[in-house]
């Protein structure tokens, strides 16, 4: 299979990715068009870049980096599945075993998952009241059974809980999950904040607001602590969730009611996942519900969500209790620290003094079994994340070890140190050879004596030298000389006898005194004899 990175785009194919992108209403840095010149190598190179700092918009934008023509566009081959057709063909099985359902309209594109699909419902005796079908295909970290994840699904319509919003049916088979839900005109949390319209698309609703405006003080108060509040009961139910968010907040008049509780069965990723996989603090559900609740917060009360995680510095507040609770969620201590506990975050200031008028009683009964395979279910999910912080910590170390290497102020360091070295290595070479030449002359071998010196003292040879006669003795020396130098190593001469051999013989030579030699007489027995 082709990897996507090994695609090949053209200008076209980017320019029908920025039409298609314009519904969010942002103004993203496409090049412009270039009819004639197009293929200068300058122009190219410069068009390249160009392209890559608009990828790089899109691809840091939360909400467009999610969405399914973008993930198209990067890499084809792995979302080339037409998720509606698919959503249609387990809505039609259902209805076929369920009649009395009947679809008014598909709602495109309200969601951000590309394998989650909704439409708007209808009961057939009933047709004025109006629900939402929401299907979903089974995620990565789905880690129940097939029979626990039927269980499990089929549960949420008997929940009962005031800041729950109702599950009117459900269900769940090997490889998807369907829910039915009434439709609530007023939209979510994210509509009420962005000021939007529950049916238009995600990208036109979310992405660029016309007007940015947080929620005043009370609200913040009262929908923080009515959300803090399930968060307590679903972790002391032991029932795994991890995906709040705005969009994930029903309004059902005064109150906020969480919605999606399935996504964790079915093992779907979170909304924020990108950003708290990043931090190797927030390792379990009941801390990634604390930071999504940071990034809730934060929207609620500036109107539009952070631009980084972490935030260095928060923008002034209605409240300093407000900005209390988020340095305590979202500033770097606490992602090198770690999450508070929702029992911490309703004790503080905030949200301490909000009185809660709802008295309906919240019911949850989760059978024994079920709640044993949701504990390991909540493990492996963990499990999981940790692994891929892990993995992320170790590409980020990577990355910032080349970066560091091949940045020109590091380039230009090593340039000078293996200058420095290269010297140091020819000064160090240089000493050693004198070293070395100096030992041989003091080591009594006589190998490297110099043959324009004639005088210099020869030591009698050890092998060889028998058959030479010594030369005369020299007057004595004026002082005697200094003692060798034991410390420092002798080097062995390989060819001591012919070296020490042909030291004697040249000085013998230079010492040859021609008077010395004896008178010989010879007979020459050569001449021919005449007989």
């Amino acid at each position: 299979m082709e990897n996507s990175w090994q695609i090949v785009r053209r200008y076209s194919d980017f320019d029908l990715l920025n039409n298609s992108l314009q519904i969010s209403a942002l103004s993203l840095p496409l090049p412009p068009k270039k009819l004639i010149g197009n293929m200068e190598r300058e122009f190219i190179a410069e068009r390249q870049k160009g392209l890559q700092s608009y990828l790089d918009v899109i691809t840091t934008n939360h909400i467009l980096s999610n969405c399914e023509l973008v993930k198209k566009f990067l890499d084809p081959n792995n979302y080339s599945v037409n998720y509606t057709e698919i959503a249609l063909q387990h809505v039609s099985m259902f209805f076929r075993s369920e009649p009395k359902w009947e679809v008014v309209e598909p709602l495109k594109d309200i969601g951000w998952r590309i394998r989650k699909k909704y439409f708007l419902m209808k009961i057939k005796n009933q047709p004025k009241e109006r629900l939402m079908l929401s299907w979903a295909d089974l995620g990565p970290d789905k880690f129940l059974s097939d029979k626990e994840l039927q269980c499990a699904v089929k549960l949420l319509s008997a929940c009962s809980h005031p800041y729950i919003y109702k599950v009117t049916f459900a269900t769940a088979n090997e490889s998807s999950a369907l829910v039915i839900r009434p439709f609530n005109e007023k939209g979510t949390l994210k509509d009420l904040i962005y000021k939007a319209k529950p049916k238009e698309p995600f990208l036109k609703k979310y992405c660029n607001p016309k007007k940015i405006q947080g929620l005043e003080l009370q609200q913040i108060k009262t929908f923080g602590r009515q959300i803090l509040e399930v968060l307590k009961f679903l972790h002391e139910k032991g029932f795994p969730y991890g995906h709040l968010h705005s969009a994930n907040v029903m309004l059902d008049g005064d109150a906020c009611k969480l919605l999606d509780l399935e996504n964790a069965l079915l093992g779907l990723p979170s909304f924020y996942r990108s950003y708290f996989s990043q931090f190797r603090k927030i390792n379990t559900l009941e801390s990634i519900d604390v930071h999504c609740f940071g990034h809730l917060l934060y929207e609620m009360t500036y109107g539009r969500p952070p631009d980084s995680i972490p935030v260095d510095s928060f923008p002034p507040a209605p409240s300093l209790s407000v900005v209390s609770v988020l340095e305590s969620i979202l500033s770097c201590d606490a992602m090198k620290n770690g999450m508070p506990t929702v029992s911490r975050l309703l004790q503080m200031p905030l949200f301490s003094d909000v009185l809660l008028t709802n008295s309906e009683k919240p019911q949850f009964k989760i059978p024994t079994k079920l709640r044993e395979a949701l504990k390991i279910a909540k493990e492996c999910i963990e499990k999981r994340l940790t692994e891929e912080q892990k993995l992320i910590h170790q590409h980020r170390r990577l990355t910032r070890a080349q970066s560091h290497h091949g940045s020109e102020e590091e380039k230009k360091r090593r340039k000078i140190l293996a200058r420095k070295k290269s010297k140091r290595s020819t000064f160090e070479s240089g000493e050693e050879h004198s070293a070395k030449y100096s030992n041989s002359n003091n080591s009594g071998s006589g190998a490297s004596s110099p043959l324009t010196s004639p005088s210099s003292p020869t030591p009698p040879s050890t092998a060889g030298a028998s058959s030479i006669p010594p030369p005369p003795p020299l007057p004595p020396p004026a002082a005697p000389p200094p003692p060798p130098n034991t410390d420092v190593p002798m080097q062995p001469d390989p060819r001591p006898a012919v070296s020490t051999s042909r030291g004697a013989l040249l000085s013998s030579i230079q010492r040859f005194q021609k008077g010395t030699l004896k008178k010989t007489e010879t007979c020459d027995h050569s001449a021919p004899r005449i007989s």
